[in-house]
């Protein structure tokens, strides 16, 4: 395989480097800061790449290489949960998530030489039943801190989650499926190259 441009991840997040890393790529991290609003009349899927391409962009590094961003929302209805800002924040969160179905979207963006390719997971997530006392012994845990919708999949977090139809790796915050197809038609084929590194 013809080595390709080193690629960034612009993102500080655990979760996104273990699935690069299991994807078998090579990167550096190069973390950002974006303002994660939602603009006027804007949809959560134009939300969700608009902030993705913004941090893909947002990362200094060579206009020759490559760089991965990503943004992950919970939508409720029409309303967009971020990450809480204290605990009453994030039980009131999963409160209205407890007994229902609600939507996961990330978007991924790849900035590379010949400019900035999108893509979007959406899965549906259903939550069982939550107490307030398991929402409060939930937000004691940590773990729901920094997370949007205030809750992780792959954490405690998964112990509400009754079942999902979509991405589970959309949900955890970098969809693998989207991921592969943009750094494929970028000419980085994941498969290809695991088949010539072996």
């Amino acid at each position: 395989m013809t080595s390709h441009p080193p690629l960034h991840l612009a993102s500080s997040s655990p979760r996104r480097r273990a699935i690069l890393k299991a994807l078998g790529l090579k990167f550096s991290v190069k973390a950002v800061v974006v303002d994660e609003y939602r603009l006027a009349d804007e949809a959560p899927a134009q939300m969700a790449l608009r902030l993705a391409a913004a941090k893909a962009v947002a990362a200094e590094i060579e206009p020759s290489h490559f760089v991965i961003g990503a943004d992950t929302i919970v939508v409720l209805d029409s309303d967009v949960l971020g990450k809480p800002r204290d605990r009453d924040d994030a039980v009131t969160m999963l409160t209205s998530l407890s007994g229902r179905r609600h939507c996961v979207m990330t978007g991924v963006a790849l900035r590379g030489p010949a400019g900035v390719q999108t893509a979007l997971s959406t899965t549906d997530v259903h939550f069982r039943e939550i107490s307030r006392d398991e929402a409060l012994a939930y937000w004691h845990s940590g773990e729901p801190r920094d997370k949007a919708g205030a809750y992780a999949i792959q954490g405690l977090g998964g112990a509400f989650v009754e079942a999902i139809h979509g991405s589970y790796s959309g949900v955890v915050g970098l969809p693998v499926y989207e991921t592969a197809q943009l750094l494929k038609r970028a000419g980085i084929d994941l498969l290809m190259k695991q088949s010539n590194d072996g």
